[in-house]
């Protein structure tokens, strides 16, 4: 299957810090010389891409610092150091060349240092003649450092450490040699790790002295909150105000069992000088990204009306603040941006006082970028035939002809790269890439080709679906398929590159890729998005054999494969048991196969409470938030809380859910199968890949497991990437070519 020679080795590049020493080197990690002879994409290939992140804006507007991490399969670790270029690309230098890895880099406002997270603690560097000067180790934190942020005047830094939790371990009694951990009230688990630490934000003056006793707490309270919210909330969630006095966050102030079945954070002000906090009034789900607009006067966030409900529609918030009297700061005017915006908002950026740009998936499914007015006038700014998924400026440049937008930007062919979209006062919008990380990797590649097809569903409606097609594809040949199954699962087939289902690997190793998007996917609007909640088996199901069977009509398409992840691994499972003779194998990783299992060793109650039926899908207008619910009796609630979801739960979709989980279709089993899970995925327990596989043995399935002991619901580490790779791709030709 695979002849491409691959050649990978650490490439010196001219253009170093002479600062830095010669111990910082050892063990580096940085480009891979990569020879391709024969066009096609490979694993190994794959994994020796560079991973662009994180660009930041010099404050005289003029360059670009940004981390790029490299992967050594042979050291089995990954490595990201700094970068800096003029805006346009060009003048690249590499500004550090470290063993460990460096992130969080942020300037000081002044530009003349830069500050880094690395080993856990903070360091400053001088940047000048543009080059990083000597580190300097600034914080002393005995829990580690993972994120900071500057205040806007230079004086103050907020970081982001960790306190003990409530979670008791055998050390916490002087049993040091003893492993345990021992918990009374629920969240004692976040996705890959036991919750023994719970994140927590501080407040210090920026000195080259930081320590936890010259710090604040910003929560200032005994309650073991998170802030920010495990697990993915970093310092995005926390914003300086420009007085450098006030600090926006995002918090979900409650524990245990109430944690466990709330998504209710809000968002608070904090007064670092008195230590008050004015909460903004929303009283529903997730309320995030808060993001303060240049003259202090008003903050932007994004919210979700329902609590218990995660995928709930991303609304574009903004309220007017009064900081006249810094102690008590007075919210008024709240809002909502876009009333008749039925997509997802992410990504605030505020240009000037009075416009903010932000980005969202649109029909077409791609990502594109927006910009509203305080009036709430929406405006799409890339349009959906550009068939890239475009995160929000990290610069904007007003020119004589328009505006230049500095973005990321990524697609199904290539990595996140940074790219250039100019908006002229007169004619089209165009773009033009600004980094080139990668190109000299996939100009020895063969490239797909990719188109986007609409699939009538059993119920008659249209459904966007891509399809990629390997490189000089022949419509007069025959080649093997893989549907891919999405995760979710609100979740969506956009333009987005992947380092585990990657489509682009997929396609060049000779098949075709289609990639459906069923119900439940989140570029099509709040309805398409909600109609999965609570039909698990149902429509978006028959949208997944809709477009296979489409597909395998085909006189080019041969035999097909099902493939997919988390709540795709459950779709993988359930169609075993329904799809006839549909597909040819199957590939299910960290999938659902036992729902009432699971709701008893997952973690986070309130998505399957949602997903399961336990709050009935209504407008936004309905009183049906979780919020309400919580310390309510009646039917379906137990122990104070309301668990409609549950498998004991008399709700109408939740006995419908439970007697049709994948398990139940066994009987049915016949096609091939892989199940794959990780050690560590707390979110979907690795024995429910081990009773699939069992189960699949049982029936006397062809069937293979693979557990990888030290991963979570991702594979992260380089070997156990290329083993993953490996196998899945052994496995779809044994049984498709």
């Amino acid at each position: 299957m695979r002849t491409t020679k691959l050649i990978a080795a650490a490439v010196v590049l001219a253009t170093i810090c002479g600062c830095m020493k010669k111990e910082d080197e050892s063990g580096y990690v940085g480009p891979q010389n990569v020879k391709v002879t024969d066009g096609v994409m490979t694993p190994e290939v794959m994994l020796s891409l560079g991973r662009l992140s994180d660009p930041q804006l010099s404050p005289d507007g003029t360059k670009v610092l940004y981390g790029v991490s490299y992967q050594s399969i042979a050291d089995n670790r990954s490595c990201r150091n700094l970068f800096l270029s003029n805006l346009d690309g060009t003048g690249k230098v590499q500004l550090t060349r470290y063993a460990k890895s460096v992130n969080c880099a942020r300037w000081m406002p002044d530009g003349k240092s830069v500050l880094f997270v690395q080993g856990g603690q903070i360091w400053k560097a001088p940047f000048l003649g543009g080059k990083l000067g000597k580190k300097v180790k600034i914080s002393d934190v005995p829990a580690g450092v993972s994120e900071f942020a500057i205040s806007p005047d230079g004086t103050k830094i907020m970081y982001i450490s960790t306190i003990h939790s409530a979670v008791e371990t055998p050390a916490d009694t002087g049993l040091d040699k003893a492993q345990a951990y021992a918990t009374e009230d629920l969240m004692y688990r976040h996705w890959d790790h036991w919750v023994t630490e719970i994140p927590r934000t501080y407040v210090a003056e920026l000195s080259d002295d930081i320590t936890p006793e010259k710090s604040t707490d910003i929560l200032g309270a005994d309650e073991l909150f998170e802030l920010p919210t495990e697990p993915f909330g970093g310092i995005e969630q926390l914003s300086w105000a420009p007085d450098s006095r006030h600090i926006a966050y995002s918090c979900r102030k409650l524990t245990g069992k109430r944690y466990a079945f709330s998504t209710d954070t809000e968002i608070y002000i904090y007064d670092i000088v008195s230590g008050s906090t004015v909460q903004i009034p929303m009283h529903g789900g997730y309320d995030t990204d808060p993001v303060w607009a240049p003259d202090g006067k008003h903050l932007a966030w994004i919210s979700m009306p329902r609590d218990g409900y995660e995928a709930d529609q991303q609304r574009l918030m903004v309220c007017d603040v009064d900081l006249s009297t810094p102690e008590s700061p007075v919210v008024s005017g709240i809002r909502r941006l876009g009333e008749d915006f039925d997509h997802d908002c992410a990504g605030i950026v505020w240009n000037g006082n009075g416009e903010i740009y932000f980005n969202a998936l649109m029909n077409e499914a791609v990502q594109s970028i927006f910009r509203t007015s305080l009036d709430g006038r929406v405006e799409r700014l890339t349009p959906g035939d550009w068939w890239n998924d475009f995160g929000s400026p990290w610069a904007i440049k007003p020119t004589e002809e328009g505006i230049e937008l500095y973005c990321t930007y990524m697609s199904l062919n290539f990595p996140t790269e940074l790219v250039k979209v100019t908006l002229p006062s007169q004619g089209e919008p165009s773009f033009e890439a600004v980094s080139h990380e990668n190109d000299a990797i996939f100009e020895q590649l063969d490239a797909p080709t990719c188109e986007s097809r609409q699939i009538r569903t059993v119920d008659g409606k249209s459904m966007q679906t891509w399809v990629m097609y390997p490189p000089k594809f022949d419509k007069s040949k025959v080649y093997p398929a893989i549907t891919i199954v999405l995760g979710g699962p609100q979740g969506s087939n956009s333009q987005d590159w992947s380092y585990r289902w990657c489509y682009r690997l997929m396609a060049q190793q000779g098949y075709i890729v289609v990639m459906p998007n069923r119900r439940g996917t989140t570029a099509f609007g709040q309805e398409w998005k909600e109609e999965i909640s609570g039909d698990y088996i149902g429509l978006n199901m028959q949208d997944y054999l809709c477009a296979a069977k489409e597909l395998k009509a085909e006189p080019f398409v041969g035999k097909m494969a099902c493939c997919g992840a988390s709540y795709g691994g459950y779709s993988a499972y359930y169609l075993m048991g329904i799809h006839g003779d549909v597909f040819d194998c199957f590939v299910a990783h960290a999938g659902i196969f036992d729902e009432a299992g699971l709701w008893f060793t997952t973690e986070e109650m309130w998505f399957p409470n949602f997903d399961n039926g336990g709050l009935q899908i209504a407008s936004f207008a309905d009183d049906l938030t979780m919020g309400k619910n919580i310390g309510k009796t009646g039917e379906n609630a137990w122990g104070g809380i309301a668990q409609a979801g549950a498998p004991y739960s008399s709700a109408p979709k939740a006995v419908r859910h439970y007697t049709h989980s994948p398990k139940d279709g066994i009987q049915n089993w016949h096609t091939p199968i892989l199940c794959i899970h990780g050690g560590m995925d707390f979110r979907i327990p690795y024995t429910q890949g081990m009773a699939a596989f069992n189960a699949a043995q049982m029936m006397g399935v062809p069937s293979k497991l693979v557990v990888f002991p030290e991963e979570n619901h991702w594979i992260l580490q380089p070997q156990n990437a290329l083993y993953w790779h490996r196998t899945y791709f052994d496995w779809l030709d044994r049984w498709c070519k």
